[in-house]
């Protein structure tokens, strides 16, 4: 049993240590501009400099018209410090802080340079993290990340996946905004749900379609190499509380109900509806839609009543002795169901 929880604590480990593109961060970013204005900026899991989402915000700080930056490292990070070697033994949490950017080199640019000479030059304060009796430097949970919490807008960053439903938690009971990466599969866990459920968080502008690509550190666990670069696919997407456009945009109906195409699950009255583009117009009933709905989800448009079973009850119980949908006996994968408003 003791080999089995190592063997599993080093395989959660790995899929903790992803790092965002920075492609993707601008992708997404560039949707919530006008909200940025003025905003104290938290990337609380992240190596400044190494970090693609400091770099990203330090670079568009003037862009943006950012308040404050403040990234924090973890203890353990494998990269903290490497770069730019403000620890000798790299490994050593630290907090950076940015409040404006100039041409602190003098090269006539601002760019990532001057953001290297300002950390290296002490224009940025960069100081290491203690941590506290319970959590190690650069923990969210330690009470110098929740400080720097309090004083934050918003949050944006990749929360280690392992630790997605205590870290959301945090951010609400905090009531920050955030903007975060997460896996597609923790909208259905029992401390999520409800959330999305209620309207308290939402999926981003980025498609779902295809997952997202991550720089891995792992030399065995990478999905194919780019440039001599390591990359591994997860199936992941942004997930906030901030409000956008895409929020209500109405998902185009045009497929019509008829029983033969949409039967009833054998145990939960609700049709099942395999596509989000083929929700049937003229069916007010409960339906059955892949999680995949939720990319395409208008609040003003659907009601969303519960899912099928992950991690305990999700809000309908759709068996009598279990959290699962059956249609002509088989078991399907995961489901939301939801009501035409």
């Amino acid at each position: 049993m003791a080999g089995n929880r190592n063997l599993n604590s080093a395989a959660k480990a790995k899929k903790d240590k992803f790092y965002t593109q920075l492609d993707d961060i601008a992708e997404e970013v560039r949707h919530y501009k006008e909200f940025f204005k003025g905003k104290s900026v938290l990337c609380n899991c992240d190596d400044p400099f190494e970090s693609n989402f400091f770099q990203y915000f330090a670079l568009m700080f003037n862009a943006l018209e950012l308040k404050r930056l403040v990234t924090t490292s973890y203890a353990d990070s494998p990269i903290a410090g490497k770069e730019i070697s403000l620890f000798p033994d790299g490994k050593t949490a630290y907090m950076t802080e940015v409040t404006e950017l100039r041409d602190w080199n003098g090269d006539g640019r601002e760019d990532l340079l001057d953001v290297k000479f300002a950390i290296e030059h002490g224009i940025y304060k960069t100081t290491p993290l203690e941590g506290d009796e319970k959590y190690c430097a650069g923990d969210f949970r330690s009470k110098e990340l929740i400080a720097l919490l309090e004083q934050a807008d918003v949050v944006v960053t990749n929360p280690p996946f392992s630790v997605f439903r205590e870290y959301v938690a945090q951010l609400l009971d905090a009531g920050k905004k955030f903007l975060i990466i997460g896996n597609k599969n923790a909208l259905t866990y029992k401390e999520i749900f409800p959330f999305i459920k209620d309207n308290k968080i939402w999926t981003g502008f980025t498609s779902w379609s295809g997952g997202m690509w991550f720089i891995s550190d792992h030399e065995d666990y990478y999905d194919e190499i780019r440039d001599g670069v390591l990359m591994k696919n997860v199936p992941s997407i942004w997930y906030t509380n901030i409000e956008t456009p895409k929020r209500y945009w109405d998902i185009p109906l045009y497929k019509k109900y008829s029983p033969e195409e949409y039967p009833r699950y054998d145990n939960y009255d609700a049709i099942e509806v395999s596509k989000t583009a083929e929700i049937p117009e003229d069916y007010f009933g409960v339906m059955g839609v892949p999680i995949t709905f939720l990319d395409k989800y208008n609040p003003k448009q659907f009601e969303l009543l519960g899912c099928t079973y992950t991690y305990g009850d999700c809000g309908i119980h759709v068996a009598g002795t279990d959290w699962n949908a059956y249609l002509n006996g088989k078991r399907m994968f995961k489901r939301l169901f939801i009501r035409r408003r």
